[in-house]
């Protein structure tokens, strides 16, 4: 029995498919958790999303921005973007069901090895004055709000780059926003954790004033391991307390899955080459 964590597959079912043969997945055997991002930029997101369906409880995911976009997209609240390739799944005979689906998907996840060490699992970043059970709860107001009546109205208001830091008063579409922005978005922020949204380079290459969220001081998620994905310009990392899988697949770099063992130490890389299904921004 095998514990993996993949990254970013945005529609390569193509080199999901072939992940999984290299890695000999068995879904009465090993579990799966996708960091997010299963679909768009890729030519086949109806494929992945059906392909994950499929697999029930041996496959994880978790919610990334791209997700979310797909659910605004089909409640008619935001237009097509001039690279997005979602429209089979929004004209699939499946369409209602792959969506339900994907709606009650969670935004974090907390995985403890057979020693008993912690993995938590998200798509983006942690804000530096959450702690992991704080990240935890609030992901799951969040949650809540996705599977429920009022998924429409939190999609209209989801959009947008304030409040730019957190604050415990917070509330409403505005406590929801930064909850999303930080988990599903989130690369650079100020030391004190102003999030930015404009830089994606890679860590290395901070614009002045910034700092990649994984190193920023007094960081209180720093007792537990973080796997994450959406940073494809900042590529593999491994590190022993953090794991970075999107390693660029949709833009013609790899596929990568990391599989742990007992304890967390225990870990192998595996990786595919993609095809290039759309040139790098």
């Amino acid at each position: 029995m095998s514990m993996y964590c993949i990254g970013d597959i945005q529609g390569c079912d193509e080199a999901l498919g072939r992940l999984l043969d290299v890695i000999d997945f068995s879904p009465s055997r090993d579990t799966l958790y996708l960091l997010g991002d299963l679909v768009n930029r890729g030519p086949s997101s109806l494929e992945v999303l059906r392909r994950c369906m499929a697999l029930g409880d041996a496959v994880r995911p978790l919610l990334g921005n791209h997700d979310l976009h797909l659910l605004t997209a089909a409640h008619g609240l935001r237009g097509p973007g001039k690279r997005d390739t979602l429209q089979a799944i929004l004209q699939a005979p499946d369409r209602a069901v792959l969506l339900d689906w994907l709606r009650r998907q969670p935004l974090t996840r907390l995985h403890t090895t057979a020693r008993g060490e912690r993995l938590l699992m998200l798509h983006a970043g942690v804000l530096p004055a959450w702690t992991v059970e704080q990240t935890l709860a609030l992901s799951a107001e969040v949650e809540a709000v996705l599977r429920s009546d009022a998924l429409p109205a939190f999609l209209a208001t989801m959009y947008g780059n304030q409040p730019a830091a957190w604050s415990d008063d917070l509330a409403g579409a505005d406590r929801l926003r930064v909850i999303v922005n930080a988990l599903t978005r989130l690369r650079f922020c100020t030391p004190e954790g102003r999030m930015d949204f404009d830089s994606t380079e890679n860590a290395s290459d901070a614009p002045p004033g910034l700092v990649p969220w994984f190193d920023a001081p007094g960081r209180r998620s720093t007792d537990t391991a973080i796997a994450f994905g959406h940073w494809s310009q900042q590529g593999l990392v491994a590190r022993h307390d953090l794991i970075g899988l999107d390693t660029g697949c949709v833009w013609g770099g790899c596929l990568s899955a990391m599989r742990f063992g007992d304890s967390l130490a225990e870990r192998e890389l595996f990786q595919v080459h993609c095809e290039q299904a759309q040139p790098p921004k």
